[in-house]
């Protein structure tokens, strides 16, 4: 069936110049659809990879890869923990303290709730972001006892301040007073805005020393957590089970996969549905090759009749329909995926230069946070579309090819 005969009758039929121009012109629609199926399709998974990646990376500037919490709320050894912690498992990379707590910010009478994390600036530089996300003034400005705040850029804005002013941190643990139980209050001085591209962060956190938010939140000597950082941030999940067996006692462990599950869930299954729909262009065009294959076996009905009558095989029959169908598919494919690679490794030249010429910014940056088309090209995904592509070509050969077999020889040349 594979003799190069076949290979070679198929291939003469490729090239050669056809006396129906129809034929021809299906057979260059078919191709042009799988380059622009296959090309659409690697660039829209490469672009949606750039999205999850964004997002993930912004997510992690102020979550962690990990997390230890007592189940009592405090850990008060911590400083011992953290030194088992990193002897123990050598994944992890660095461990900071930190203290959480809810509180509400008031200046200039704006009243705003947010989520205050009281860090030690060295140590939160080793497993997180913030200190890359400043806009406005800096992290080290949070010295113990100086009850200074770094706010979000969003949160600042709501409550009208800037670098230099101050606000009143309200918390909800009460203090007693002669005129009854309030709850604690305490001044801080703006001492820098950072701004991570994420309004749910921006809006609604803010940073004091951790010696001051102990002081804050009445939490003595401990801590409410640890935060970790991971040599790889993509097997957290295993790191966090590996470093909860490794535990004396009573911890809570999570990681950053849990605490943005459905999140990264939706992302997924976002790049799933888009596989799939734009898998049915790459269909279309690959189906397109049946009408191609169709016509060609009819148009070529006496040639089949004489390659039969000298003694080919029904299967070398299919071999040679077979071959034109795998041609068209495997340069449509190849160009796809050169289309597909070229255009996804430079779409922050590609998108830009749209905009200008239609006029439209496709992102604006007053509305997004992220305003340029993000891209991460996979080798996994350029393998499983192009494998895609070819198997759906060599499969809408088969009939027409079974159909060319099938032919008999003197019916074909009755009328010759």
């Amino acid at each position: 069936m594979f003799k190069p005969l076949t290979i070679a009758i198929g291939l003469r039929y490729t090239r050669a110049k056809r006396r129906n121009h129809f034929i021809s012109f299906i057979s260059v629609v078919s191709m042009i659809g799988l380059v622009l199926g296959v090309t659409a399709l690697i660039t829209v998974l490469s672009v949606m990879n750039g999205f999850e990646r964004e997002l993930r990376e912004r997510i992690l500037g102020m979550a962690s890869h990990a997390t230890i919490q007592a189940y009592d709320g405090s850990l008060r050894d911590w400083a011992e923990l953290a030194r088992q912690v990193e002897a123990a498992e050598p994944r992890v990379e660095a461990v900071a303290p930190y203290v959480a707590g809810e509180a509400m910010f008031s200046a200039f009478g704006n009243i705003s709730g947010a989520l205050v994390r009281g860090i030690d600036p060295d140590a939160e530089r080793r497993v997180g972001r913030i200190g890359e996300h400043m806009v406005r003034g800096d992290l080290d400005a949070l010295e113990a006892g100086a009850f200074r705040v770094v706010l979000g850029s969003e949160l600042a804005l709501e409550l009208g301040v800037r670098v230099g002013d101050t606000v009143v941190l309200m918390a909800p643990q009460a203090a007693v007073t002669p005129a009854g139980v309030l709850p604690r209050m305490r001044r801080f001085e703006v001492a820098g805005l950072f701004e991570v591209g994420m309004y749910e962060f921006d809006r609604g956190t803010a940073f004091i020393q951790l010696d001051d938010a102990r002081a804050v939140f009445q939490t003595g000597e401990g801590v409410t957590g640890l935060r970790l950082r991971l040599t790889d941030m993509m097997q957290a999940g295993m790191v966090s089970r590996d470093v909860a067996r490794s535990l004396d006692g009573l911890f809570r462990v999570s990681d950053w996969t849990r605490q943005h599950a459905n999140l990264f869930r939706a992302i997924q299954m976002e790049k799933v549905v888009m596989f799939i729909i734009l898998s049915l262009i790459v269909a279309v065009a690959a189906f397109n090759i049946v009408s191609t294959l169709v016509m060609l076996v009819t148009d070529k009905q006496s040639d089949i009749a004489i390659l039969r009558t000298l003694g080919l095989k029904p299967s070398g029959v299919m071999m040679v329909f077979i071959v034109q169908g795998v041609v068209i598919g495997t340069v449509g494919v190849l160009l796809g995926v050169i289309g597909g690679i070229s255009l996804a490794l430079n779409i922050d030249v590609v998108v830009p230069f749209v905009e200008r010429v239609t006029g439209t910014e496709f992102l604006a940056a007053d509305v997004y946070y992220i305003s340029d088309l993000p891209s991460e090209l996979r080798v996994e995904d350029v393998v499983r579309i192009s494998g895609l592509a070819f198997g759906l070509t060599l499969l809408a050969t088969l009939f027409p090819a079974w159909r060319a077999a099938r032919t008999r020889p003197a019916e074909a040349l009755r009328h010759e």
